[in-house]
């Protein structure tokens, strides 16, 4: 939970930024610095890295020869299949189960229960970050004791998807039933039913009180907030916001297949964001060896965050392990919707003291979160909430930020794009218009005197982080990115429509998230040379659909001075790869991408010594080119295949050509954005029509431009879903009333605006070639932007996600 805020010295950031440590003062975290004349290329200088080269696996996802976790069920003959008996009640306890029809049935292989031997009993959380996990552990595989309709009771497995069903239609469970609670207001309150007693829960995390149902409370100040918000010359500003429960809506839904392997090993094939993370969680779980697990990933439709996390791997290794025969589990749509995981909807307050010419003395966030039935992530991406976008106003003096998380009877929530950050930026970034209206200031101008600047010192992220936790702003595009957005969306140059009940204007947001967990993340990388001069890479960085593969092969390309085509990767393997954490918090690229820089960087090395060999001449003298090692003082040059076949085949020495790297770091560099909405709105009826959005992305050096683009495009199209879908809903009792893609109703392409992605470049010091994260800070930015550009066009506020008609026109009634 570590993000961004002030000078040390409490000061703005000079005309001229310090250009080295010593100059800017002692750095939050000392890093490792690449060499400037590998690291910071200019432009014309990159042969690989900042190009388009054709997507790693395009060709493969084009033609339908791509491999996803479904398509491996041909390969096993004697497959079963799984279907799982959830929950018909909110809350309560199983008194029964009857499941004799269903294992009388034919073609049924097994049916598991909580009581059968092969189902874990043990709590554990499903969040698949770090170890120790920073979230309770408060799940079972199966459950006796449900909290929300949708926990898993009993598991099936069977010749086919068909029979598995009836098996499941077959099961008769009895209940006793409890009150249950839906609203995470209503759950916190004294005389709401209680979810958990406290010893039904182990690794319990701070601030929690079940006793109200809170699974966390955390809370960050720096200065001295609460003696400004009490000076009689400031006036205090107050809103509060709500966001939605929004699907991840992947294409693809969540899909294990386990089998035990002819050495009597686990292997799951799955669409998962975490390998490694599952092994380890798997083994710890069914209290079998690590080493006796293999987890791989192959292509994956869409992640988005819900599949950071163990959801449904450990029902299919059950029901392997009870049958001795591969299993798979394909989720349906329904059970995405309603038993796996979604966004944390929340409550957000901001406040905020102010001068009268504009200068915020002290600024604070107050987050109500809805964590469902089970906490997994909840109380990091509550953190969040605050740690990403209050940083970004880093020359204010007085911060604070207050969460609490609370389980209710609805499907637990998980990590989702963003992670906390769309709610927080909601709320800060609407708060901040409404404060610039108040005080007729202009609303860029009100966030440019106060946003953080290259060489400040982000003390929001020791705020959250703990102390030693703060760190130093390397680079920032922010004005560059406010321009260009400006310049794109026709800024103060907004023709009115003829009609007088017809209203246009723009509004804007800026917004920062980070790159990885800083202090949190590990990824390594092995490069090998072959004899013809190609590669084999093999990473743990998981591509799942960003494009990663091909990045990382860019990367590689570029150091060893060979074509992309020349470098086979191999990525997610826990059996072949080496380890990472997975794909999250904005981390592959940066963290994955510098191990594997490090890997090629070190192949590199032994391949200079090759040629300096064969060439005689100096190592000093030689570098890598267009799949050659060329001297820059004679000219000559040897091949890399030349290489390659010396290397293992030579007359005296033999060296098979191999290079390793592994990274970790405490930095967490932020990429800032800064959107543009252009609306119309009818004020007779409240309809609204978004005529563009643009969107002005400070990602440091894009490795592959077209990718970073889609990246950003993507990530807006999910905020506007975040602005004006209804989400997953629920009803009185607690049965959700969404089940499907039709019934969810998110934007397609054809019903979403233009988008307009903006590279802003500039150089992070800390990353390969330059580059840091973009996939998720133009997810937060669309909701803000929008609200705001309405609030320009007809002067009304809409504060509760959806935006909608209905909510503009009932406003202007008022």
């Amino acid at each position: 939970m570590s993000d961004d805020d002030t000078r040390a010295d409490g000061g703005t950031a000079s005309d001229s930024v310090p250009e080295t440590e010593e100059e800017r003062g002692e750095v939050a975290h000392p890093v490792e610095w690449d060499e400037p004349d590998n690291n910071n290329l200019a432009p014309e200088e990159r042969s690989s890295v900042s190009k388009r080269p054709e997507k790693h696996d395009d060709r493969k996802l084009v033609t339908g020869e791509a491999k996803y976790t479904a398509d491996y069920e041909r390969r096993f003959p004697d497959l079963a299949h799984t279907r799982v008996y959830r929950s018909e009640i909110p809350n309560g306890r199983v008194t029964d189960i009857d499941v004799s029809e269903a294992e009388a049935m034919d073609g049924v292989y097994a049916v598991l229960t909580p009581e059968s031997p092969e189902v874990p009993d043990q709590k554990y959380t499903s969040a698949g970050q770090s170890y120790p996990e920073p979230s309770p552990w408060d799940m079972q595989v199966l459950n006796e004791r449900v909290r929300y309709i949708g926990d898993p009771i009993a598991a099936v497995a069977a010749e086919d998807p068909e029979t598995a069903q009836a098996a499941v239609d077959a099961i008769e469970v009895s209940y006793e039933e409890d009150d249950y609670v839906l609203d995470a207001e209503a759950a916190f309150s004294e005389d709401a039913p209680q979810l958990f007693e406290d010893d039904e829960v182990e690794n319990k995390i701070v601030g929690h009180d079940y006793s109200r149902n809170r699974m966390s409370h955390i809370e960050g100040k720096l200065g001295d907030p609460d003696s400004v918000f009490d000076r009689d010359d400031l006036t205090v500003h107050e809103t509060e916001w709500e966001t939605i429960r929004q699907s991840h809506a992947n294409v693809e839904p969540h899909t294990t297949l386990a089998y035990t392997d002819e050495d009597d090993r686990q292997v799951l094939i799955t669409s998962t964001q975490v390998p490694n993370h599952t092994r380890r969680q798997l083994a710890h779980l069914f209290d079998i060896p690590i080493q006796d697990i293999r987890v791989t990933k192959p292509r994956v439709g869409g992640g988005f965050g819900g599949k950071q996390a163990m959801v449904i791997e450990p029902i299919p290794l059950a029901l392997s392990l009870a049958t001795d025969r591969p299993v798979i589990y394909e989720a349906t749509r329904k059970e995405e919707f309603y038993a796996l995981r979604s966004r944390h909807p929340m409550k957000v307050r901001a406040r905020s003291a102010v001068t009268d010419d504009g200068s915020i003395e002290a600024l604070e966030l107050y987050a109500l979160s809805n964590t469902g039935a089970y906490g997994s992530h909840g109380m990091t991406v509550a953190g969040n909430v605050g740690a990403k976008p209050l940083p970004l106003y880093s020359k204010v003096p007085n911060v604070s930020f207050e969460a609490d998380i609370v389980n209710t009877n609805v499907p637990q929530t998980g990590a989702m794009r963003g992670y906390g950050a769309p709610q927080g930026t909601l709320a800060l970034e609407g708060h901040l218009d409404e404060v610039a209206r108040d005080l007729d200031l202009d609303p860029i101008e009100l966030r440019q005197e106060h946003y953080m600047e290259e060489g400040d010192l982000d003390e929001i992220a020791g705020m959250m982080g703990g102390e030693g936790a703060e760190r130093r702003i390397r680079s920032c595009g922010l004005d560059d990115c406010i321009e260009r957005g400006k310049e794109a969306i026709g800024w103060g140059e907004i023709e009115q429509p003829a009609d007088d009940h017809r209203h246009r204007a723009v509004g804007m947001a800026l917004s920062a998230q980070g790159t990885g967990v800083a202090g949190d993340e590990l990824g390594a990388a092995q490069i090998m040379m072959n004899e013809d001069g190609s590669f084999h890479l093999q990473v743990g960085g998981v591509d799942i659909g960003t494009g990663a593969d091909t990045a990382f092969v860019q990367i590689a390309a570029e150091v060893l001075g060979c074509d992309e085509t020349a470098i086979i990767p191999k990525t997610s393997d826990t059996d072949n790869t080496p380890f990472d954490y997975g794909a999250y918090a904005s981390s592959t690229t940066y963290i994955s991408g510098r191990a594997v820089k490090k890997a090629a960087e070190d192949a590199k090395e032994s391949i200079l010594e090759w040629a300096s060999r064969m060439l005689d001449e100096s190592v000093d003298a030689l570098e890598t080119v267009d799949g050659t090692v060329q001297s820059t003082e004679t000219g000559d040059s040897v091949t890399l295949e030349e290489i390659g076949y010396e290397s293992v085949y030579g007359d005296e020495t033999r060296e098979h050509i191999l290079g390793k790297g592994s990274f970790s770091t405490e930095e967490s560099p932020p990429p800032f954005a800064a959107q543009f909405a252009d609306v119309t709105v009818d004020e007779t009826t409240g309809e609204f029509e978004v005529n563009k959005l643009a969107v002005a992305v400070d990602c440091g050096v894009a490795i592959n431009p077209g990718m970073a683009e889609g990246q950003v495009e993507g990530a807006n199209h999910m905020g506007y879903e975040l602005a004006v879908n209804e989400g997953i809903t629920f009803d009185e009792n607690g049965e959700i009333e969404v089940t499907s893609f039709e019934e969810y109703e998110f934007p397609t392409a054809t019903d979403s605006p233009p988008i307009e992605s903006i590279l802003v470049e500039t150089h992070e010091p800390t990353g390969p070639f330059g580059a840091k994260s973009v996939a998720e800070v133009p997810t937060n930015t669309v909701p803000p932007a929008l609200s705001n550009a309405i609030r320009e066009a007809v002067g009304v506020r809409i504060t509760e996600m959806p935006i909608t008609a209905e909510k503009i026109r009932a406003k202007l009634s008022d």
